[in-house]
């Protein structure tokens, strides 16, 4: 009875509190499309919130979770269902991205982004962010080291990035001049200061 009682009573504070509804229904696609991700691989986050929230029945038009939820949501579910697994997939990227920033170490290499943070997939890339005056500079460093790669569209206003295939997600090289690394946010949309490690940081993390 006391279960039932509870279970009407929040139903009724969702009814009375729309908004309230809205944030729980953000945290369940938020949480279906970290499975999604994981288990299938998904790189792209807006397809796998669209197919959690038609797989979970709800309306076309609801609230979706922003990508820090789905981040969020990525950390919660190696935690609880990574294991052993996740850490050595996660060492494995993480070593590897060492490898590559030593490699590229005259152009003041930065790992950021889901293997920095610590909730990459074993599909997720491997996001390096570099300096050069030219992203021709970085493009030859790997023509000499025989490294076959794809060059993103190119613009004078954006960061170059150049892409290089793996058999488990890939390795994305953004390439940004010196006056836009200087003007680069140290902080998301949420105001948080964003992961980026060095070598010398990835190389303590990896010891530790």
């Amino acid at each position: 009875m006391g279960s039932r009682g509870y279970g009407a009573n929040a139903g009724r504070a969702l009814r009375s509190d729309p908004g309230g509804r809205d944030l729980h229904d953000r945290a369940r696609i938020a949480d279906l499309a970290a499975r999604l991700i994981v288990e299938h691989g998904l790189s792209d986050w807006s397809l796998a919130k669209r197919k959690a929230a038609r797989q979970l029945m709800l309306e076309a038009r609801c609230a979706l979770p922003g990508d820090d939820e789905i981040q969020a949501a990525l950390l919660a579910h190696h935690a609880l269902f990574g294991g052993a697994a996740h850490t050595e997939s996660l060492r494995k990227q993480r070593t590897q991205a060492l490898q590559w920033m030593r490699e590229l170490a005259a152009y003041d290499p930065l790992l950021t982004g889901a293997v920095a943070a610590g909730w990459a997939s074993e599909h997720s890339d491997i996001r390096i962010e570099l300096v050069a005056d030219d992203a021709k500079a970085v493009e030859l460093a790997l023509i000499n080291r025989g490294v076959p790669y794809r060059a993103g569209p190119a613009s004078p206003h954006a960061a170059a990035e150049l892409y290089v295939d793996m058999p488990a997600g890939g390795i994305r090289l953004v390439v940004r001049t010196p006056a836009m690394a200087r003007q680069r946010p140290r902080r998301d949309r949420q105001g948080r200061e964003e992961i980026r490690l060095d070598a010398d940081a990835l190389s303590a993390l990896l010891k530790s």
